[in-house]
């Protein structure tokens, strides 16, 4: 039976025993109800009333109301009437909208991984001080490890790939300048091409998918085990063990993979003209040293290093950004190698831009 005074005033008191009354077991088919002892009823009580009748009717129990006054009851019928409310639909967002939001959110998280990346170049710079002062902690086993890794064991991969772009290059470039009589001038094609953008370009791009990944999959797989916390609680600085040796290990192997991969390119060259123009050895070395210059091979080997140091900064990073799962190992992973190639690229137009600008 219900009672007393079902008003807004009142409402959070009879919505709390309606709903307990709604949770509560049934063992029943027929719930009555009395309203005889209510004294006041609005609009506000009926809605809460008339859920509750609803629940009751989905758990498989039938209603019936005694007691009723016109008034109440013409007040429920109104509220029955009106059904269940339907769900706001949220207001469609214009397409241009979308777009700008969009836009925004990559401007902010690129901005954010920007002035993470200068923070952790900052303290990479002051790492290799310190290094500096006190050579002492410099690891040196690490360091030939992983120019074993990085550089030696690339360099089969590297020589098969320039080989075939330098083959590659020559071809299509005989073909085209056949037709200006200006076949001749293929060597020149090779040579500089390579020397000063294929060559290290390339290595480069294999240099991160293969050396980058790996670097953020071991130091991610650390930070997964709890092994890099390890280090801190020893009093060991995860820059000093683990990012020094990499990034000091693929500067001084990317410049001496570029140069390999600047010979097979020309070896590469030198073979497609040997049977498409029937030039010798001895004519395209001398075509080859006339084409070239001091600043022609040094300008690949300057860029190298700078190159070097955002693939292994790049990667590293990436793996100390892991956080738990390997999910987030192979996520970081995919994202060192995109970077990666992206800054090489970006870097090497910046650097070309320079040495036309200066007259190299």
């Amino acid at each position: 039976m219900a009672t007393g005074d079902w008003t807004i005033a009142r409402l959070n008191a009879v919505d709390g025993e309606l709903r307990a009354l709604g949770r509560g077991p049934i063992n029943a088919d027929l719930a009555i109800i009395d309203f005889s002892g209510i004294t006041r009823f609005d609009t506000s009580s009926a809605t809460v009333f008339d859920r509750m009748i609803r629940v009751f009717e989905e758990r498989g129990l039938r209603v019936e109301l005694e007691g009723l006054s016109e008034p109440q009851r013409r007040l429920l019928d109104k509220i029955t009437a009106y059904g269940r409310p339907e769900p706001s639909k949220p207001t469609p967002v214009p397409l241009y909208l979308q777009i700008a939001d969009h836009i925004g959110a990559t401007t902010r998280e690129i901005g954010d991984e920007a002035r993470g990346m200068l923070g952790f170049i900052g303290t990479v710079v002051l790492a290799f001080g310190r290094t500096l002062v006190r050579p002492r902690r410099f690891r040196f086993v690490p360091f030939v490890h992983h120019m074993e890794k990085s550089g030696f064991d690339a360099l089969p991969l590297v020589c098969l790939l320039t080989f075939l772009i330098g083959a590659v290059v020559a071809q299509q470039g005989a073909v085209q300048l056949r037709q200006f009589g200006a076949e001749v001038f293929t060597v020149n094609l090779i040579a500089i091409i390579f020397l000063r953008e294929v060559g290290l370009l390339l290595t480069a791009i294999i240099v991160a998918g293969r050396s980058g990944s790996a670097f953020t999959a071991e130091i991610g797989s650390m930070k997964m085990r709890e092994e890099i916390d390890a280090m801190r609680a020893l009093g060991l600085d995860p820059v000093d063990m683990l990012v020094i040796p990499r990034v000091a290990a693929l500067c001084v192997t990317l410049p001496l993979l570029t140069f390999v991969a600047d010979l097979m390119g020309l070896i590469g060259g030198g073979v497609v003209v040997y049977f498409m123009l029937d030039m010798s050895p001895g004519v395209y070395m001398s075509r080859v040293q006339e084409a070239v210059d001091f600043w022609t091979i040094a300008v690949g080997l300057i860029k190298a290093p700078f190159m070097a140091s955002v693939i292994a900064l790049v990667g590293c990073r990436a793996g100390l950004s892991v956080t738990g799962s390997a999910e987030s190992v192979g996520a970081m992973t995919t994202r060192s190698v995109v970077r990666s190639i992206f800054l090489v690229i970006i870097l090497d137009a910046l650097f070309a831009m320079f040495f036309t600008a200066v007259g190299v």
